[in-house]
């Protein structure tokens, strides 16, 4: 074998070397490449699936937040339209106290009051109400005046035993009824 035809064999081998590097580093390459694109569209995709998922929650938090807003201002509105309601009560029952009827009631009060507690007793009520309880009570007529809005109080002389049958307190007492009639 000639020099020449040795040098021309390496140099063969050698681009056939390199040639083969090449397409394997062409293809490793590519390989990479493809990887990176995966791990890429991946990445994406799971980037999409988290953001929908933190949408989503955020979404919802939202919607319940507006729905318990909604809730309490319907609270708020229901209450104050009660409040105003029984503010309305307590002006018809201030009314009342200078209707006709209001002598009979307040007589009624004072029998019913004394059939609860017997006598004697101290009945008291407002004192624009003084004359007509002094007629219904007699000697039980206590004139200390009381801030109510009308009706009575007795209670027996001692102070043991006490029946309030003030408007103020008969309204308390059932303001869960009335609540549920105004509602």
């Amino acid at each position: 074998m000639s020099l020449e035809t040795l040098v021309e064999e390496i140099r063969r081998r050698g681009e056939a070397d390199l040639a083969a590097v090449t397409t394997h580093r062409d293809a490793e390459s590519a390989k990479i490449l493809a990887e990176t694109d995966r791990r890429l569209a991946e990445v994406h995709a799971e980037s999409a699936r988290a953001t929908d998922a933190e949408v989503a929650r955020e979404r919802a938090q939202r919607v319940a937040a507006a729905k318990l807003q909604s809730r309490k201002v319907l609270y708020e509105a229901r209450e104050k339209r009660l409040e105003n309601a029984l503010a309305e009560t307590r002006a018809l029952l201030t009314e009342y106290t200078h209707a006709p009827q209001y002598t009979a009631v307040l007589k009624r009060m004072v029998t019913a009051a004394t059939d609860s507690l017997g006598r004697p007793l101290r009945i008291s009520g407002r004192s624009e109400d003084a004359a007509l309880l002094s007629k219904a009570a007699g000697k039980s007529f206590d004139p200390t005046p009381q801030p109510i809005l009308g009706g009575l109080i007795a209670e027996t002389p001692d102070g043991s035993r006490r029946l309030n049958l003030s408007f103020d307190e008969l309204l308390r007492l059932r303001e869960d009824r009335v609540r549920e009639l105004l509602a």
